[in-house]
């Protein structure tokens, strides 16, 4: 089905070994005292989740200051005055450069840094903080000619410094990997929530192991979710008392009004003296980006936290540049479009736009606009509403388009109207979005934000034709609602130019 985007990823299934637990005996840890650390100040300051990106962000200004200021000397650059006006432009470029690193998590401690996908958003990053930096510098100029660097010493500068600061953050990140792997995360129930959280976590790119405890101790000795799975523990006293020599967090997978208030409240001290206190949607949003549908219940949409006031600055800044990126994006796209619109016209004649109904804002329907990559459109004809891989629907030109995205530039009149953004949650076809709403709890709350041509779904779950990737989708829609800010949305568009550079589309 033409423009169908629920898209689903089948995660690589990590060997179980890695989070299997030993058997023990319930003990009572309501009144148990907080376990100490004996670690000098250097070490409390490494043991912090946050020293990872103190250390990248020194990592950072010694090597561009060394690298920029080797360079500059190195070719005589004589277009600053003084080493006041040599500062100001490094200081510039350097927070420039701080900035797009931090929007790609190039300082977060979770980032998979030893990966393709990593190396492509660090150097777009770089690339876009070349440009941004070279703008401000070179429009500043205008007025002081003491503040224009060299062209050659800041290209080559930033040339020198991405591979510099890729190195060293892939040497970083695998000495934490071997370093938290013999850390393990205590997780605190036995039930269902804490099984379907085994399996998720064992899908995902995570290696910690986990060992499970069930708080009452009725299920120690059992599997935590079949043969292979970590077996439940109920030695809980024991395991807290031990938890800064073996544990990096705690999750609970238990309600809090299940939690006896004497435990309740050693957690919380630990929360606040030494340890990560998770529950299972913290630890979705903090891990995986995403917020889990369980978690999702009438009043969440009112919840602390949220940034999508109609009211804020933000969203009013993001509609002007919407409006602006659109009608250049179209101006620019002409001399794409015409070619695609008479290639298509040869080779599988008319209609040369695909036009479908959407449901949009508020579930207000509008049409959306493509250019026509299948044979049979809107699947009427067959009643399938997804496309599947090697859709024999597609037609050659048209994959080619879906590959590189090109088949949405006709989306910018969506947008420049006002029914689209140029990022949100991914506008469902109307009988796609009546089917889900049917089945999906809460489902409709990905309609309190404008959709758009892309989104933090899209760029973080490859597609999809089933029901169940549709919720998969959804915890990826939930979390950009929740979270729906400039940082977020420039993390999307770097994300959505790797996609189309690297062709995954179907």
């Amino acid at each position: 089905m033409e423009g169908m985007t629920s898209e689903p990823v089948v995660p690589e299934v990590r060997d179980a070994g890695r989070f299997s637990g030993l058997h023990a005996t319930d003990t009572d840890p309501s009144t148990a005292p907080l376990p100490q650390k004996n670690l000098s100040a250097l070490g409390k300051v490494a043991d912090q989740e946050w020293a990872p990106a103190i250390l990248f962000l020194i990592l950072d200004v010694l090597s561009w200051a060394v690298i920029y200021g080797v360079i500059v000397y190195v070719r005589h650059d004589e277009s600053f005055s003084g080493p006041f006006e040599f500062a100001a432009v490094e200081l510039v470029q350097l927070a420039v450069i701080v900035q797009a690193l931090f929007i790609i998590g190039g300082y977060s401690h979770r980032t998979d840094m030893l990966g393709l996908a990593y190396t492509a958003e660090h150097i777009l990053a770089m690339i876009t903080s070349l440009g941004v930096s070279a703008l401000i510098l070179y429009s500043a100029a205008t007025f002081d000619h003491s503040m224009k660097p060299g062209r050659g010493s800041v290209l080559a500068s930033f040339i020198l410094f991405t591979p510099v600061s890729l190195l060293y953050r892939r040497a970083l990140r695998i000495r934490m990997t071997a370093t938290s792997a013999g850390r393990a995360f205590l997780v605190l129930g036995s039930g269902k929530p804490a099984a379907d959280f085994y399996r998720t976590y064992r899908a995902s790119p995570n290696n910690q192991r986990l060992e499970f405890v069930d708080l009452e101790g009725k299920n120690a000795g059992q599997r935590i979710a079949g043969p292979g799975s970590p077996v439940i523990e109920g030695n809980l006293s024991d395991k807290l008392d031990l938890f800064s020599k073996r544990y990096s967090g705690i999750i609970l997978t238990e309600n809090i009004d299940r939690i006896r208030p004497e435990l309740l409240d050693r957690l919380i001290r630990a929360q606040f003296h030494w340890a990560r206190v998770y529950t299972l949607e913290s630890f979705y949003e903090a891990h995986w980006r995403q917020v889990p549908v369980h978690s999702v219940d009438p009043f969440w949409p009112i919840q602390a936290g949220f940034q999508l006031s109609r009211t804020s600055p933000y969203h009013y800044a993001k509609r002007i540049f919407d409006i602006m990126a659109a009608a250049i994006g179209l101006l620019i796209a002409l001399p794409v479009m015409a070619p695609i619109a008479l290639t298509i016209l040869i080779t599988s004649g008319r209609p040369i736009i695909f036009r479908q109904r959407r449901v949009g804002r508020d579930e207000v329907v509008f049409t959306v606009y493509k250019f026509r990559t299948m044979r049979d459109g809107d699947g009427a004809l067959t009643g399938e509403i997804y496309t599947r891989e090697n859709d024999p629907r597609i037609l050659p030109f048209g994959r080619w388009l879906r590959k590189l995205r090109l088949d949405e530039l006709p989306q910018l009149w969506n947008v420049l109207t006002g029914e689209l953004s140029l990022i949100g949650p991914r506008a469902e076809w109307v009988e796609c979005a009546n089917r889900y709403r049917e089945k999906i709890p809460y489902y409709h709350f990905r309609h309190l934000v404008k959709p758009g041509i892309t989104g933090w779904a899209q760029v973080n779950y490859p597609y999809g034709e089933s029901e169940g990737d549709a919720i998969e989708k959804l915890t990826y829609d939930l979390y950009y609602i929740r979270h729906y800010s400039l940082k977020l949305d420039a993390m999307i568009v770097l994300k959505t130019i790797y996609t189309m550079l690297f062709g995954g589309g179907r």
